[in-house]
């Protein structure tokens, strides 16, 4: 018997789970269906177990579905088992070659199952966080989620405000101020109704007295404004549109209730992952981007190097060679977390502007290869990346030097990037686009499809009625 048992689940959310087991030459050793209980579970075990050899680690493969991953992972890894969680395009393109044109739940758990026999080296066992990297990535994605949340429910408000008042005084940020005064007033009339020094004194009491009288008239005349352009005409819902606007407001002010407290939370699990706040020691790394990082790396000895973690970001640029030809300059993948990405590219267009090296990086981005800026802001975030895998594999502080490797002060840096690597504002003119879209371009010959192919949806026919009634003969029968 063989010694080794590959075990291919196709995780469902509303369904059970299928799962087929493979032996090591390929041969089906049983088919099963489970639910995430420990009955369930051990049942495959069992089963997948039979008739080999002891002392046999199944092999088990799924792909990240949902939440619907966790509970298999968590089974598995604690019998000792290796537990493997690949891409959805990895097993989309092998259960393609395999079974073209048809898919089921059992051909795509029998497709997970053949992936580690198939392409051994394109799958790593899942390695699981402890319990304060697991507490860290959570509050990491609440307070991400709850940031763009908050950011939808201001804009919601800003767009109710400008139906109620076209000429709207929340042109900036949206401050405590105004949602005071929107919560209270939102109707214009009942705005004008209030007062000169009733609404003085909600704006002065909101803002700390940073505000007053002047955004109170500014209030005072975007109503005004309002009520005299639409006067009493019926396709202005006042009250409705006011009592959305009070909504909005309440849901706004309980998501920001939430986000401070679960950035509270991720702020302490953070000084637990990263005791030392390395990752904060590197330019462009604040407040905000230390814990996304620290919680995306988790153990960064799972990488076995710097260009590594550029690739699980999806930082890294796809590879296109063939014969004696590699182009260069593709896009990056964006395999990866898209909060992660995000944030190392926010944080490269701060690094580029205080250290002299990833300066250099981007200068010779934007005037010696001819990129545009946010090309350029990529390949430094690739390089950041890079360097923030070094400093957590060495447990060292990040250290700003020159180009020639002189460790150099904040002061310097940033003269030194003045003087040799600030780009020339006509280079950034000539790179920044000015094109509404894409140029039009001719197709080159056999690549044009017909326009039975182009248009696969054709239009529905006309009714008979349309077809039939009211409609004369153009060409009149012959007398």
């Amino acid at each position: 018997m063989g010694s080794r048992r590959l075990v291919g689940i196709d995780l469902g959310i509303a369904s059970d789970h299928t799962v087929r087991v493979l032996a090591e030459d390929g041969r089906e050793v049983c088919r099963r269906r489970c639910r995430p209980t420990v009955e369930s579970l051990t049942l495959i075990e069992q089963a997948a177990l039979a008739g080999a050899d002891p002392g046999t680690r199944l092999e088990v493969v799924f792909e990240p579905t949902g939440p619907a991953w966790l509970p298999i992972a968590v089974f598995f890894t604690a019998r000792g088992h290796l537990v493997f969680r690949v891409s959805s395009a990895k097993a989309a393109d092998l259960r393609r070659f395999l079974s073209r044109h048809a898919k089921s739940n059992g051909i795509d758990a029998d497709t997970l199952a053949r992936l580690p026999l198939v392409a051994p080296d394109a799958v790593r066992p899942l390695q699981l966080p402890d319990v304060e990297v697991a507490a860290l990535d959570r509050r990491v994605r609440a307070v991400d989620r709850l940031t763009r949340l908050a950011s939808e429910h201001k804009v919601r408000i800003k767009d109710l405000v400008r139906q109620l008042m076209p000429m709207t005084p929340l042109t900036g940020d949206l401050g405590a101020a105004d949602l005071a005064v929107l919560e209270r007033w939102a109707d214009p009339r009942a705005l004008l109704k209030a007062g000169r020094a009733r609404l003085t004194a909600v704006i002065v009491k909101a803002s700390n007295n940073h505000l007053g009288a002047a955004r109170a008239e500014q209030w005072r005349e975007a109503a005004a404004a309002a009520v005299e352009l639409y006067g009493d005409h019926p396709a202005i819902a006042w009250s409705d549109l006011a009592a959305e606007v009070v909504t909005e407001v309440a849901l706004l002010r309980a998501v920001q209730t939430q986000l401070a407290q679960h950035a509270a939370a991720c702020e302490e699990a953070y000084r637990w992952v990263d005791v030392g706040q390395l990752a904060r020691t590197l330019p462009g790394v604040a407040e905000v981007s230390g814990p996304v990082l620290a919680a995306a790396i988790g153990d960064p000895r799972r990488f076995p190097s710097g260009r590594h973690f550029k690739s699980f970001a999806g930082l890294a640029p796809k590879a296109s060679e063939t014969g004696e030809t590699d182009r260069k300059g593709q896009p990056m993948s964006k395999a990866g977390s898209s909060l992660l990405r995000v944030t190392l590219n926010r944080a490269a267009d701060h690094a580029r502007k205080h250290d002299p090296q990833l300066a250099r990086v981007y200068y010779q981005q934007m005037v010696e290869r001819g990129a545009d800026h946010l090309k350029a802001n990529c390949v430094v975030a690739g390089h950041l990346a890079e360097r923030f895998w070094a400093v957590m594999r060495r447990g060292m502080p990040y250290v700003i030097c020159d180009t020639d490797g002189t460790p150099v002060t904040a002061a310097q840096a940033k003269q030194i990037i003045a003087q040799q690597w600030t780009v020339p504002p006509e280079v950034r003119s000539r790179r920044r686009s000015k094109k509404a879209g894409k140029a039009p371009h001719q197709a080159p010959a056999g690549h044009a499809k017909p326009d039975t192919q182009r248009r696969r949806h054709t239009r529905r026919p006309s009714p008979p009625t349309i077809l039939t009634t009211g409609i004369d003969d153009v060409k009149q029968p012959a007398t």
